[in-house]
């Protein structure tokens, strides 16, 4: 196949899933003897321009892993705005340890039906969002080395003349996870917002700009808007002064720093 460009889309509101398709796209492109070109799908004035690629260039997807899902305010725009024409692609998912689930796949059937052919797709671990216990150091050098050998496969790959379709389950995509507490049931707090805590807070903005769903008013702080508890303002706070304090929330945190602190295994096709 004769590639001429890479593209390089990430959503990623804490900047673990930007750090690994920058690593992966740069690996590739070295292989390929291409520059990649960067587009953040972060912010909400970044997501307003419909992308569209051609048979010879080459788009890598990044985007995190929400309850087993791609993020579920954020799909609506992926499918809206990201349309191939025969374009190969390369879906990549980032997962706080925990795992995968359905987002790969989810991702792979999505480009699919934009005009994308997956020449390869992978789900790898980092750190959750949630807690820097759960994932902690990941990506590290071991991971690191897995996805070069991934980039190494996929350029490979597209050195042939066509993509073979991925081998791949196409039926419906099953249910978001259901979140947990540390009892076991289910730990609701779809309503949960950061709070401030205004003796650490001087109005700086951070975690307004920070906010990949614009919820956050700039003029007071305050979460406004639809939360997707992406942890953005609380990550980007120099002064901790963002936080969530909802019960559900914590103990589902909890739950995750007592199960996944073990070294979860990443998804690879190809």
């Amino acid at each position: 196949m004769k590639i001429n460009h890479i593209h390089v889309l990430y959503f990623s509101p804490t900047g673990g899933t930007e750090k690994i398709a920058r690593f992966f796209a740069g690996e590739l492109g070295k292989r390929l003897g291409l520059e990649p070109e960067y587009i953040s799908f972060t912010k909400p004035r970044e997501r307003e321009k419909e992308h569209r690629f051609g048979p010879q260039d080459l788009v890598v997807m990044a985007s995190p892993v929400y309850a087993g899902r791609l993020p579920n305010k954020l799909m609506p725009e992926y499918k809206a705005k990201i349309f191939g024409e025969g374009t190969p692609a390369v879906p990549l998912c980032v997962f706080g340890n925990r795992s995968p689930d359905e987002a790969l796949r989810e991702l792979v059937l999505l480009l699919e039906s934009n005009g994308f052919q997956a020449a390869g797709g992978a789900a790898f671990a980092g750190r959750h969002a949630f807690s820097d216990k759960v994932g902690q150091g990941r990506p590290d050098g071991e991971d690191l080395a897995r996805i070069a050998d991934f980039a190494a496969q996929v350029a490979e790959k597209l050195t042939g003349d066509t993509l073979p379709p991925l081998e791949l389950d196409r039926s419906e995509i099953g249910p978001y996870y259901t979140p947990l507490k540390a009892d076991g049931t289910p730990a609701k707090f779809l309503k949960a917002k950061p709070l401030t805590d205004w003796s650490k807070c001087f109005r700086c903005g951070a975690c307004a700009r920070a906010c990949p769903m614009g919820s956050i008013d700039r003029s007071t702080m305050e979460a406004v808007g639809l939360c997707i508890k992406c942890q953005a303002c609380v990550r980007k706070c120099t002064l901790h002064a963002k936080y969530f304090e909802d019960p559900d929330f914590l103990s589902h945190v909890s739950m995750l720093e007592q199960n996944y602190t073990r070294r979860a295994e990443h998804q690879i096709l190809i």
